[in-house]
């Protein structure tokens, strides 16, 4: 059924709706000449549908790799289809091409309306559309085929990352040409956020993504160790601070008052909001590394500055639901604000949430878990979905100069989007609760009561179920949007270029009453707000970064720790490939529960020479840190092959194609190159007999395995692998034995 909306008025002034005013001419009493334009609605529409399809897609994945932790077989056996190499393909594709795609489309809208003019450059936008796109694909070509980093939400290999700059340049130059060619004299309080996001994530993409190619395609990280790790962290919770949140602010400033017809709550509170926001964001990474290796005084700093952010991620919130002061009955009709209601209240529960999971004794127990996942989503279903959702539903009509398809689908989404979110978020909440709890158990024996990892896995496996019913709704949702969307640009047309006027700005400007106070000062000049964003970020950055790598005491070195050989370099590699590190960990933490189950627990010296670091940050499988010498080779060989045949109800999947497989030798003397030249210690003569070296370990080892029965090539990937997995923290025991 087709239903009308109050569509907004064209006019830009009461005398120009009468018509006793000619568009480009003064009005009376002006004394400065009227401009016309046209804002480049095009744009808009473009990032909108893209926004659309891949969102889809993304969720498609997400159910699919929600499925596979259940149902390994959903895989179809194929190399391609694994958990832990379309699971980074989900996350990319949901937070850089959903949410990406949904960012440009609201800051292409806004921006020309909020400046009164049309974006800087038509060819730059288009490069701009067309480069993130190209990007999207290379991801969706890359990631399947193992090429990835593995460090998370950052798994590009460097020339995508390259690609990444550039294009985020050209959306820089795009949005500070429209901002300095505006004719509107203050930057509203969406521009501050603009402007924080573009800064801030070009310093943390730049930083984090330093890393040593190898190869067009391969390269190791610049970084070891735990410098990796903070790095990676510092850029990972950040990404969500400054790709997931701040530009999603900004839109909500401009959106909501707009949808509601309300002016925002407080102008005073946005400014403490932005400032003290922008601030304390940026220590607060390390809380992603309690109990690790990283030095204490960072994540106690970390824990700090969680704990402080609540502060302005709830003046935010609060500045949002307030602005619908007055309008609350149109909440209880308008579908598109209910959206934009749900999408605050996630807001507000995600970010009281993150400070509680930094508390070192709620991280304990949830780290690792599932009660992560379920953090994570509440944020990015709600809060980044559902505001994406609204702005579609109100943006597409209105540019396209028709009512919506169907109020019943809109309505429907809403009410099936919010279930997907319960049925998601529940059962995820439930399971990590309970992984959290029997991984800790002790009996009165004061032996661990759930000594096999694979009991605490198969106790959750029905949640699994429910979260993938839960994301199965949210998508139908989704899809059902994209339906209704579609249909209302079928029946309309496009405004391609909207037609516009206002009064140039004029270049002498004396302020006077409520202008004179002091932030307005910084409103008026973009450049001394992007210097001072940068700051501000920079602060929090350097004081935690510059120490870790600059004092020895913090990453106290090991003697018995040496490089791994050039086997292992490639058994890693594979490792890293096959995406192991999505569902287990090298990270033993100083728990008595974890030292009883794994061994001794892990020291930063222990990861000098790990480019990338690899500790994971969530354990569907136990830990591997202590992995090296548990088990005899052919347990390995048969777990890759068969994981059920040595561990009856394993949820991981068979990796056949590692047995078959030739280990590609031909750039092991580059690999160990590359690591040399960020530091590990590889000698010329070490690299020049790499690949002689490799094969007397690999024949060792095949012979090793014909001894248990097994006939394999030692020129097979698993044999590398194995190598690698049997190296995984023994050095330190080296050092045990000496002692």
């Amino acid at each position: 059924m087709n239903v009308s909306f109050n569509q907004p008025t064209a006019s830009p002034s009461p005398d120009r709706a009468t018509g006793s005013i000619a568009i480009g001419h003064q009005p009376p009493g002006g004394d400065t000449p009227v401009e016309r334009f046209a804002y480049d609605n095009k744009i808009v529409r473009d990032f909108g549908i893209a926004t659309i399809i891949w969102g889809i897609i993304g969720m498609l994945v997400g159910v699919i790799v929600a499925s596979q932790l259940f149902a390994p077989a959903a895989n179809l056996g194929n190399q391609y289809t694994t958990f832990g190499r379309i699971r980074p393909l989900h996350t990319n594709a949901v937070i850089f091409a959903f949410v990406g795609n949904a960012i440009f489309m609201g800051v292409y809208y806004s921006l020309q309306r909020l400046c009164k003019a049309r974006m800087f450059s038509d060819l730059l936008s288009k490069i701009h559309f067309w480069g993130w796109q190209l990007i999207i694909l290379s991801a969706v070509a890359t990631l399947p085929l193992g090429i990835t980093t593995s460090k998370e939400y950052a798994e590009l290999e460097w020339p995508i990352d390259i690609a990444i700059t550039l294009i985020w340049v050209v959306f820089g130059i795009n949005m500070f040409g429209t901002i300095i060619k505006r004719r509107e004299r203050h930057l509203y309080v969406a521009i501050w956020f603009y402007i924080a996001t573009f800064v801030t994530i070009a310093v943390l993409h730049i930083v984090n993504s330093m890393a040593m190619p190898v190869s067009f395609l391969k390269s190791y990280s610049m970084y070891a160790g735990v410098q990796d790790a903070l790095v990676q962290w510092w850029y990972g919770h950040n990404a969500v601070a400054f790709f997931l949140t701040t530009p999603y602010l900004g839109m909500m400033y401009y959106f909501l008052p707009k949808m509601a017809n309300r002016p925002v709550y407080s102008y005073r509170l946005s400014i403490l909001h932005f400032w003290a926001l922008i601030f304390i964001y940026i220590w607060a990474g390390p809380h992603h590394l309690l109990y690790s290796s990283l030095p204490d005084w960072a994540q106690s700093l970390g824990v700090v500055f969680s704990i402080m952010l609540i502060a302005p991620s709830w003046g935010g919130m609060i500045n949002g639901l307030l602005t619908l002061r007055g309008a609350w009955d149109k909440v209880r009709e308008d579908a598109i604000l209910k959206f934009m209601v749900v999408a605050l209240t996630c807001y507000g529960m995600a970010t009281f949430e993150g400070p509680m999971l930094s508390l070192k004794n709620v991280n304990g127990i949830a780290h690792f878990t599932d009660w992560i996942v379920a953090h994570v989503h509440v944020g990015a279903l709600g809060w980044n979905g559902f505001m994406t959702f609204a702005i579609l539903y109100w943006l597409i009509p209105r540019m396209f100069r028709t009512p919506l398809y169907s109020k019943k689908l809109l309505n429907f989404h809403f009410w099936i989007g919010t279930l997907g979110i319960l049925f998601y978020a529940v059962p995820m909440y439930i399971a990590g609760f309970t992984q959290g709890l029997m991984w800790k158990e002790f009996t009165n024996e004061s032996v661990l009561k759930y000594p096999t990892f694979l009991e605490t896995t198969l106790q959750i496996l029905p949640m699994h179920m429910m979260r993938a019913v839960g994301g199965t709704f949210y998508l139908i949702g989704a899809i059902l949007m994209g339906y209704n969307l579609f249909k209302t640009m079928a029946a309309g047309k496009l405004v391609a270029n909207e037609e516009a006027e206002a009064p140039a700005l004029a270049k002498v400007y004396t302020p006077t009453g409520g202008d004179t106070f002091w932030h307005r000062s910084l409103e008026r000049k973009p450049f001394p707000l992007l210097i001072g964003s940068l700051v501000v970020i920079l602060i929090g950055s350097l004081i935690e970064l510059i120490p870790t790598f600059m004092v020895k005491s913090n990453v106290p070195t090991i003697a018995s720790v040496q490089p791994y050989t050039a086997l292992e370099v490639q058994g890693r590699d594979i490792y890293i490939r096959e995406g192991c590190v999505n569902c287990h960990s090298q990270m033993v933490r100083p728990f008595r529960s974890e030292t009883e189950r794994y061994g001794e627990y892990s020291k930063a010296g222990e990861f000098v020479y790990d480019h990338p670091f690899l500790w994971g940050s969530k354990r569907t499988g136990p830990d591997l840190h202590r992995e090296g010498g548990k088990y005899p080779d052919s347990w390995h060989y048969h777990h890759m092959n068969e994981p059920t045949s040595m561990s009856p109800g394993s949820i991981m999947p068979s990796y056949p194609w590692l047995i078959t497989q030739k280990l590609d030798i031909s750039n092991t003397a580059d690999k160990l190159t590359a690591l040399k030249k960020v530091g590990v210690p590889y000698d010329d003569s070490g690299i020049s007999y790499a690949n002689e070296d490799l094969k007397k370990q690999a024949d060792k080892i095949s012979g090793q395995l014909a001894s248990e029965g097994i006939k394999v090539g030692s020129d097979r990937e698993i044999v590398a692998l194995i190598a690698y997995l049997q190296r995984l923290g023994t050095d330190i025991k080296k050092m045990e034995k000496v002692k």
